[in-house]
């Protein structure tokens, strides 16, 4: 028979890891490699050459589209039906076996998938019965834990430390949802796993008959596998299976969710006669990129080792860009994918990566200035996010308590027992007596209406907005947003969440304070007579309003760096390259090997880029209610200085600076130019800021630039030709 068909395509390592005899492979297939063709073809050799049959393969990978492509393409080497093999993902072959083995499982026949939505609604429902503060035990952080408790094969049971309150009142609501499961035959995503490995403890024979059936195991992705995935694995393969994984430790990135990049380690360790094929020639990149990113990650400790490397040239040099500010930054980037789009190449072919949601927002803004049209892949446009909508909703509050739309969105978050049923009595009040909501609730609570406890919470709320517009008017836009979400305790509600949740959704609503205390009313807005609020109100919801650029469209791709796994684009943007920011500063702070994730985060991202890829950070950057100096990201200097190209000329600053390689050109510090009319640290007038100190100046002539800190408003860049400061 001839297989010329598969193998003429693969390079030297990929052939041997295909036709590796028999015993267990570890594949070591870097980015870009091509390790789906290798698991394609290794299948259809088990099958064709080597005459496994059909039925005696299992090929697991991580998300349905994989394992469709897996399919497809098996079946078209093969020019035969694919229908036996089993193909899937972890979850979809484990609900296979459960179906199959309901009784053994101790499942009825008929037993339902709980999809997360569903079980945050048991839980909450639960937490209910149990007489539980839901403020206090909120359903998602129930949710979270039972969910991770169960990655790591544990049931109530199993938990150690009950001794301490907060473990043993979460123990305790994972048995009750545990019994109300049972119950209602009742199975979650994390249960299938969990059952499925339990299935083969607790049954012998029948695990016997399936270690006999499927005599080989393609493993995908195996750096992304979690405690209870490779315990299912270890016990299916047992003593005769023949285990074929492919893998890369150096892209493992979703420690946070249950990953265990040792699983890769562990693998060599706990099968016998591990084989190991490394698959280093990229196929994606150019060999500038592939040099930088083998430096980055070779700072990473306990690594398995691989050095990539490409037949194509090495391409242009990094591009280093270091902004001003993340306004200066935001309007880089776009200009140069302006250019991108003018030399005749598709916006699509350009993304944007950053490591929080939050950045997308100038970037977002920018675009639509250009009239670029964009895709936040996987994710919402800034201003549709859950918690920025919930924040200007109650800053649309205070500029109109009769906005009926914005009151129903916050008069019970947080949680202030405020329920559905008080809210339609307060709908049905207004409509009967042609009055808005807010209305309604003050002539309500005049007449008595409520039952004293929703009548003491509505109340409650009236007094909050009531308070807030009293107290604030005075204020400025981003000292109106920063305490609308200190007093609406909006922060306190989401710290209920899932860390990562709950650290993006901060992330977020910082940056919307950043956005307020930045923004300037464009002149058609003072025409019309409009004052700031009504103009930034007005401005969120027109961005909101604009629709993103559909999967199919051609739009540039705005993405965090964890959505880009997988992905490749000719021309790639990591931003925000700061430290703090990327690598992020609890990676920092923590240990436990989260800066060397962040590390391979940021090899994932390099290894995105085809043809160009620009690296920027800004020198300034407003976080958290005020301007901050920032200090490049460690894995720049992580890069030989000789692939990088920087693109701003270095310029005479005041600002402190961290000195940079002495391979190139430094800073200098304190500088004092003659042409400048203030001093650094004089007192100055604005006519709109008005009391500041000079900070910093930048640039020269008519493009001068002044830092100035105003108490008021907080820091700021100015233009010095045209801000009309003067000596105070």
């Amino acid at each position: 028979m001839d297989v010329s068909h598969l193998l003429e395509e693969l390079n030297e390592p990929q052939r041997e890891a295909v036709t590796a005899s028999d015993g267990h492979v570890l594949v070591l297939a870097g980015a870009g490699s091509g390790k789906t063709r290798v698991l394609v073809h290794r299948l259809a050799w088990l099958i064709q050459v080597e005459h496994v049959s059909p039925l005696g393969v299992l090929a697991v990978t991580f998300t349905n589209k994989a394992a469709g492509e897996m399919r497809e393409r098996t079946g078209n080497l093969l020019q035969v039906s694919t229908r036996p093999l089993w193909i899937g993902t972890f979850h979809g072959i484990a609900h296979r076996l459960l179906r199959m083995h309901w009784k053994e499982a101790g499942l009825p026949e008929e037993f339902q998938i709980l999809d997360s939505e569903d079980q945050q609604r048991l839980l909450r429902r639960i937490i209910r019965d149990e007489g539980m503060d839901e403020t206090q035990w909120p359903a998602r952080q129930a949710q979270w834990f039972i969910n991770a408790r169960k990655d790591e094969g544990e049931r109530p049971q199993h938990i150690d430390h009950l001794d301490h309150p907060v473990t043993a009142t979460w123990a305790q609501v994972y048995r009750r949802y545990e019994e109300y499961c049972n119950r209602g035959g009742l199975v979650d995503f994390a249960e299938l796993l969990l059952r499925a490995h339990e299935l083969w403890l607790e049954h012998p024979p029948l695990l016997d008959y399936y270690r006999k059936r499927l005599g080989h195991l393609l493993i995908d992705e195996f750096q992304d596998t979690t405690a209870i995935q490779y315990a299912w694995l270890r016990m299916l393969a047992g003593q005769t299976g023949q285990v074929f994984v492919v893998g890369d430790d150096d892209q493992s990135i979703y420690g946070w969710r249950g990953a265990r990049v040792e699983n890769v380690q562990h693998f060599v360790r706990d099968f016998p006669d591990v084989r190991t094929v490394r698959l280093e020639q990229n196929y994606r990149s150019t060999g500038n990129i592939l040099r930088a990113a083998n430096a980055l990650i070779a700072h990473n400790q306990a690594r398995l080792g691989k050095e990539l490397w490409t037949d194509d040239p090495p391409g242009q040099p990094i591009q280093l860009y270091a902004a001003f500010n993340e306004q200066d930054e935001a309007r880089f980037v776009v200009d140069r994918i302006q250019q991108w789009i003018d030399s005749g190449r598709r916006a699509d072919e350009a993304a944007v990566l950053y490591r929080t949601t939050a950045q997308s927002r100038l970037f977002e803004e920018y675009l639509l200035r250009a009239n670029i049209p964009y895709r936040v892949y996987g994710g919402q446009r800034f201003f549709e996010r859950t918690e920025v909508k919930d924040a200007l909703a109650y800053l649309r509050l205070l500029h109109n308590p009769n906005d009926d739309a914005a009151l129903e969105r916050v008069i019970n978050k947080p949680a202030r027992a405020i329920g559905q049923k008080t809210v339609t009595l307060l709908r049905e009040q207004a409509r009967a007596a042609g009055l808005t909501l807010w209305q309604a609730a003050g002539a309500a609570l005049a007449q008595g209406v409520f039952a004293t406890r929703a009548g003491t919470a509505v109340a409650g709320f009236v007094r909050l907005i009531e308070s807030m517009r009293e107290r604030m008017q005075e204020w400025t836009l981003g000292n109106q947003m920063q305490g609308v979400i200190d007093e609406s305790r909006l922060v306190d509600h989401y710290a209920k969440e899932p860390q990562e949740r709950m650290e993006t959704r901060f992330e977020n609503l910082r940056e919307l304070v950043n956005a307020a205390d930045a923004f300037t009313m464009p002149q058609d807005d003072a025409d019309a007579g409009l004052n700031e609020l009504q103009s930034f109100l007005s401005h969120a919801a027109l961005e909101a309003g604009e629709t993103q650029g559909e999967s199919w469209d051609d739009c540039v791709q705005l993405m965090t760096m964890h959505s880009a796994k997988g992905l490749e684009f000719p021309l790639v943007f990591i931003a925000g390259m700061e430290d703090g920011l990327f690598p992020h500063q609890r990676s920092v702070e923590e240990a436990g090997g989260r800066l060397e994730e962040e590390r391979r985060l940021c090899y994932v991202g390099m290894t995105r880029a085809r043809e160009e890829l620009f690296l920027t950070y800004a020198e300034i950057r407003r976080m958290h209610g005020s301007e901050n100096f920032c200090r490049p990201s460690r894995f720049i200097d992580e890069m030989p200085a000789k692939l990088l190209q920087e693109i701003r000329p270095r310029m005479a600053t005041s600002r402190p600076y961290r000195p940079a390689r002495p391979a190139r050109a430094a800073r200098t510090s304190g500088v004092v130019d003659d042409s400048w009319p203030f001093r650094l640290g004089e007192p100055v007038l604005h006519p709109k800021f008005g009391e500041g100190t000079v900070l910093a100046f930048e640039g020269s002539g008519e493009h001068t630039r002044v830092h100035v800190n105003f108490p008021a408003a907080g820091a700021k860049w100015l233009v010095l030709a045209y801000a009309n400061l003067q000596s105070a």
